[in-house]
C-alpha cells in the first residue's frame, strides 16, 4: 500500500515538472518573439545609416572576465560608442553601469578607455547607478532628461533594452556592437532567456530604478 502511494506521488511529481517545463518554454518562447520582433526596425548595424541622436547609452559590463582575460563584450562596446562619435551621429555619451563597491566601477572604467580612444572627456557623462538594462534605460529620460537617444550594446541585448525604452515612450533605437563567438557567448545568451522573462515581470509590478536621484543635464541647449 506505501509503495503504490509512493508510485502515485513520483508519478504526479513527473508530470508536475514535466508541465512546469512546458509552460517555462512557452514563457521564454514568447518573450523571445515580442521583444525581437518589435525592436528589430530600431537597431542599426553600420555608422551610415544610422539616425542621429544628441546622446548615446553605453551598457556597462566588466572589462575583465578574470585577471587578464579581456571581456569582447565590453572591448566591443567601447569600439562601437568611439565609431559613432567619431561618425558625428551623437554628441555626447553616457556610460551606465554598476559602482556598487569602492573597488568596482564600471562607468569609470568605460570613460578611461573612451578618452584613451579620443573622445572628449567633456562629452562624457557616468551613470553610476546601471545596476540593470532597465535601471540603466529608465534614467536615461528621469536622471539625464532624454526622450530620444541611441543604445549601444550587442544586438540581444540591444533588443531588451530597446523594447524597454520604446514601452517607457522612448524613442531609442540602438547601435549593434560586434557580437562574440557563440561558444564564448553562450553562457550569456542563456541568461538573457530569463532577463527578457524578468522584463515582463518589470513591467507588470511596475518597477522603478533601484536608484534615481538629481537630474543631470548634459548640454546647455
Amino acid at each position: 500500500m506505501i509503495f503504490k502511494t509512493l508510485k502515485i506521488i513520483c508519478k504526479k511529481i513527473v508530470q508536475l515538472c514535466l508541465i512546469a517545463m512546458v509552460v517555462l518554454a512557452a514563457v521564454v518562447l514568447i518573450s523571445e518573439r515580442l521583444i525581437t520582433n518589435q525592436s528589430k526596425s530600431f537597431l542599426y548595424d553600420n555608422t551610415d545609416n544610422i539616425p542621429e541622436n544628441k546622446a548615446a547609452l553605453v551598457l556597462g559590463t566588466a572589462k575583465y572576465l578574470s585577471k587578464n582575460h579581456l571581456n569582447d563584450y565590453y572591448k566591443n562596446r567601447i569600439d562601437a560608442a568611439i565609431a559613432l562619435y567619431k561618425a558625428g551621429k551623437i554628441k555626447y555619451i553616457i556610460v551606465s553601469g554598476d559602482n556598487a563597491h569602492s573597488n568596482y566601477n564600471e562607468p569609470q572604467q568605460m570613460k578611461n578607455d573612451l578618452v584613451a580612444g579620443d573622445i572628449p572627456p567633456e562629452v562624457i557623462f557616468l551613470d553610476y547607478a546601471g545596476f540593470r538594462t532597465w535601471d540603466s534605460v529608465v534614467r536615461m529620460n528621469k536622471i539625464f532628461g532624454q526622450t530620444s537617444f541611441t543604445i549601444i550594446s550587442q544586438k540581444f541585448h540591444n533588443e531588451r533594452a530597446v523594447y524597454i525604452a520604446r514601452k517607457n515612450h522612448l524613442e531609442a533605437i540602438a547601435f549593434n556592437a560586434q557580437d562574440v563567438n557563440k561558444y564564448m557567448g553562450l553562457k550569456t545568451q542563456v541568461r538573457e532567456r530569463f532577463a527578457r522573462i524578468k522584463v515582463f515581470i518589470d513591467f507588470i509590478t511596475n518597477k522603478e530604478p533601484k536608484f534615481l536621484g538629481d537630474e543631470i543635464k548634459i548640454d546647455s541647449e
